[in-house]
């Protein structure tokens, strides 16, 4: 049997801010050293990902029996049964909506960012604008949600709002979540000292 069966492996891209998730788990659980961590390329025929995961996508956790797990959340479970580090998913149904509206704002900002790599003639002005008006208007709620003692303690929400606002920042600057969001921003620049935040920074947007 090959080695790679030997412990579980995290596949990832430097630059998938859903994958960057799971990574600051790994760090926050405590479990870096127990399961490897593999850069994969996407949207590559050679991409070596692809024999575990036939979507391509990331990230995929590849477990000893063979299983691979993908989807950001599925992954979150697992990890969360790992260790004896208490677990950070959240379970309250108020967390788990809190947790679930930054994967909102986050897929909406996957989308405006896909429509902004496409050459320029061939964007969409509608979808530009409803994703600039969506994250605008949950970036509002989660203001609001900050104010209130929301993401106030470690958990998936917590780690899922510091990688997208992070990610804005380096990989997506059509968007300033820190216009008039007093409240977020000083939440983000309190926690974004983290170790497992720094240690997962991606490259900075040509």
């Amino acid at each position: 049997m090959s080695d790679r069966f030997n412990s579980p492996e995290l596949f990832f891209s430097e630059n998938s801010p859903y994958a960057r998730i799971c990574r600051m788990a790994l760090r926050e659980r405590g479990l870096s050293a127990q399961v490897k961590e593999t850069v994969t390329a996407l949207r590559d025929p050679q991409a070596v990902v692809l024999p575990h995961n036939p979507t391509g996508r990331v990230p995929a956790l590849l477990l000893p029996d063979g299983t691979t797990l993908t989807e950001t959340t599925l992954i979150l479970q697992w990890l969360d049964q790992q260790g004896s580090v208490p677990a950070i998913m959240p379970v309250d149904p108020k967390d788990i909506a809190a947790y679930g509206r930054v994967l909102g704002l986050l897929d909406g900002i996957a989308v405006w960012n896909r429509e902004l790599r496409r050459p320029e003639d061939e964007r969409s002005p509608s979808v530009l604008k409803l994703e600039a008006v969506r994250a605008n208007r949950i970036a509002d709620a989660l203001e609001r949600d900050v104010v209130g003692g929301a993401y106030a303690k470690l958990d998936m929400g917590a780690l899922a709002l510091l990688t997208v606002l992070g990610y804005t920042e380096r990989r997506h600057r059509a968007w300033s979540w820190r216009t008039g969001h007093e409240a977020l921003e000083q939440w983000f620049d309190a926690h974004s000292n983290r170790p497992s935040f720094r240690e997962t920074i991606p490259p900075v947007q040509a």
